[in-house]
């Protein structure tokens, strides 16, 4: 059976975020992205800590679209090491679920 997934991605801008989203829906890789903004991140980078104003996506599709949509967050993201994390989603409403099968590339 088909699982599905929730990818976290950040981003630095809300227009890099906007487009990201807008390409993965427009090619059918994610059903639903969601933009938060701005948040605070607080990480260490190339040896030095840092605190930055953000945009948070997430991301809602299936695992068999992974590959395919992490390739194109890297194409078009500035991040030379991007977040892109995968969540399975254990447990939802059945109608929503069919709906982000149905929004994605078959398989």
């Amino acid at each position: 059976m088909e699982e599905a997934i929730i990818v976290f991605v950040t981003c630095g801008s809300e227009e890099e975020a906007s487009k990201i989203s807008n390409s993965l829906i427009e090619k059918r890789l994610a059903a639903c992205a969601n933009i938060i903004s701005p948040i605070r991140s607080i990480y260490r980078w190339e040896g030095k800590i840092w605190d930055e104003k953000e945009y948070l996506i997430i991301i809602k599709t299936k695992r068999s679209n992974f590959e395919e949509l992490e390739k194109e967050i890297k194409s078009l993201h500035s991040y030379s090491v991007p977040e892109i994390v995968a969540l399975r989603i254990s447990e939802g409403s059945i109608p929503y679920l069919n709906w982000i099968f149905e929004s994605t590339k078959p398989e």
